[in-house]
């Protein structure tokens, strides 16, 4: 049978590397985002959804899936509260945590009564360190940890599974400012231990590894993927 896989933040980054990824392997892929279709092949369908808004649309075309990936997320360009407004900090969390936690409360019954379904959540390393983020980022992303972590829990008897990921430093569109002129993309790359970027089809690699089934003795674990950064 084929297993139905959602994507949000599909279009670019690790949304994209995921899906491109599980279409390779033969899932069946709806993938949600604010930007425009990435036009993949294979068994792919696109919503186009700003996630910031009502999520409707998204639950009356796609139903029910197998594999929810809440991969969507939003920087705050390290802010600092003082610099943060309350409209800013409402479109983090909205993106970076309410999204996440309202689209599990529409599938979460559907999965329920299959006794079965894999939740990956896209937690960061500033969902256990300050400095991966802002002052909204790195609040949202350690709210989505523990969100991931209590999900697993209430429901690790009844067949669902919960994950997190946990990136460090991505080259993706929503890091390309690091790589302009007087950007942090070398900085960054010489205080990783493994002296480089982490590239979202890395990410993808683990997201399909979750997403097998294969892992039943593990629940509620938040992987680190971040070049050995929160070692220091």
């Amino acid at each position: 049978m084929t297993r139905r896989v959602l994507v949000t933040g599909v279009s670019s980054g690790i949304g994209l590397a995921q899906a491109k990824l599980f279409l390779e392997k033969g899932y069946q892929v709806y993938g949600v985002d604010r930007s425009e279709n990435p036009n993949l092949k294979g068994d792919f369908h696109f919503l186009q959804l700003d996630l910031t808004g009502t999520l409707v649309p998204l639950f009356e075309w796609l139903p029910d899936v197998d594999i929810l990936c809440n991969t969507a997320g939003i920087l705050d360009d390290y802010k600092p509260l003082l610099r943060q407004t309350d409209t800013q900090m409402q479109e983090i969390f909205a993106v970076n945590l309410f999204a996440p936690t309202n689209i599990c409360r529409f599938y979460l019954p559907k999965m329920l009564e299959r006794k079965a379904g894999i939740i990956i959540n896209m937690c960061s390393i500033a969902s256990f360190l300050a400095g991966g983020g802002g002052s909204s980022y790195t609040s949202s992303k350690h709210a989505l940890a523990g969100f991931t972590k209590q999900l697993a829990l209430d429901y690790a008897d009844q067949g669902i599974q919960v994950f997190g990921l946990a990136p460090g430093a991505v080259q993706t569109a929503m890091t390309q400012a690091d790589f302009e002129p007087d950007g942090l993309a070398d900085w960054v790359a010489g205080e990783t231990p493994i002296k480089r970027w982490i590239q979202p089809e890395e990410i993808a690699e683990m997201t399909l590894i979750l997403a097998s089934g294969n892992m039943q003795a593990m629940q509620g674990e938040i992987i680190k993927m971040d070049g050995g950064w929160s070692l220091k």
